[in-house]
């Protein structure tokens, strides 16, 4: 196998066919299709393609007589503190059944606090001394039975792979925590390898790569990138509540691959990457506010094929 350079394709404001034709034009190898949660599904009528096999077909032939993969489907949002996420998760499932799509991406989701609190709770510091009594909740009452389930249901949808993504606001956010989990409820789930939200938590995408890899637990990767801005994190620090499109006043932001870390550091991370046991498809996310939507992912693609050295 060699690395392929796939689209996660919900930053493509445009309709799916035209969508389609773009990533055969930019010779792109295999797609990652958004169907819910936290992404609008541009591409993606979830409750049509799982109860209309027609519907179904003809949307997955779209693709495949392009000569594009499905090469994951991606549900991410919290359905560990909300059923309307839970069932897009399930349904998701499904349709990775109906279709035999054998790999999910999505987050772990993310308690809230306690019994009968309605909140998600990111938990980030050991005190105030109440923060360990949030964290046993999380994790012993409510993430591991309820991932467990969800792995039962993957399994028996021919599922093979689940890759959490290390994002923030989330209960599995780094490799170690991604252990946790993985140690609770088996080998299903591994990391859907982020750098960018490592950038700003301070960590070292490179060296996480090392960790996973010493335990075959990198299962996807997306190219994206993010940016220090130094006015602004210098005094302040990166964490940051402004939101994202507030970018001119954040410590930190999302950027084109490329705009955060050059082509230099994306092959260095890539042969790590290699290195570490994962040589499959990098998903192209694309969320630069600072630039058009069509800007945004030329600009990125073109530093990836540099990295990964696909003309």
């Amino acid at each position: 196998m060699t690395m392929k350079l796939a689209i996660k394709t919900c930053t493509l404001d445009m309709p799916y066919e035209q969508m389609l034709d773009f990533c055969v034009e930019q010779k792109i190898a295999a797609i990652e299709i958004g169907t819910g949660n936290w992404s609008g599904a541009p591409h993606c009528d979830l409750d049509l393609l799982v109860s209309d096999k027609t519907a179904r077909e003809k949307w997955y032939d779209a693709m495949r007589e392009k000569g594009l993969e499905l090469c994951a489907l991606n549900c991410s949002g919290n359905p560990l503190a909300y059923e309307k996420d839970m069932d897009v998760t399930k349904k998701t499932f499904e349709l990775a059944h109906q279709l035999g799509v054998k790999k999910i991406v999505m987050m772990s989701g993310l308690p809230v606090g306690c019994e009968g609190d309605k909140t998600p709770v990111w938990i980030t510091t050991s005190w105030p001394p109440e923060t360990q009594d949030i964290l046993d909740y999380q994790w012993n009452q409510v993430a591991i039975p309820a991932w467990k389930k969800l792995v039962n249901l993957a399994e028996d949808c021919g599922i093979e792979r689940i890759a959490l993504e290390n994002h923030g606001m989330q209960l599995v956010y780094n490799p170690e925590t991604l252990l946790r989990l993985r140690e609770a409820v088996g080998p299903m789930i591994g990391m859907n390898l982020d750098p960018s939200h490592l950038f700003w938590m301070g960590g070292d995408p490179i060296e996480a790569a090392r960790v996973l890899g010493e335990h075959g637990a990198i299962y996807h990767i997306h190219g994206k990138d993010s940016r220090p801005e130094r006015r602004y994190w210098q005094p302040n620090g990166m964490l940051d509540t402004k939101p994202i499109d507030a970018f001119a006043r954040r410590s930190w932001n999302y950027v084109a691959v490329g705009a955060g870390h050059d082509a230099k550091w994306w092959k260095e991370f890539f042969s790590v990457v290699r290195m570490s046991g994962y040589n499959d498809e990098i998903s192209l996310e694309m969320e630069d506010l600072t630039l058009s939507m069509l800007d945004g992912h030329l600009a990125s693609l073109q530093v990836l094929r540099e990295a990964l050295n696909i003309g």
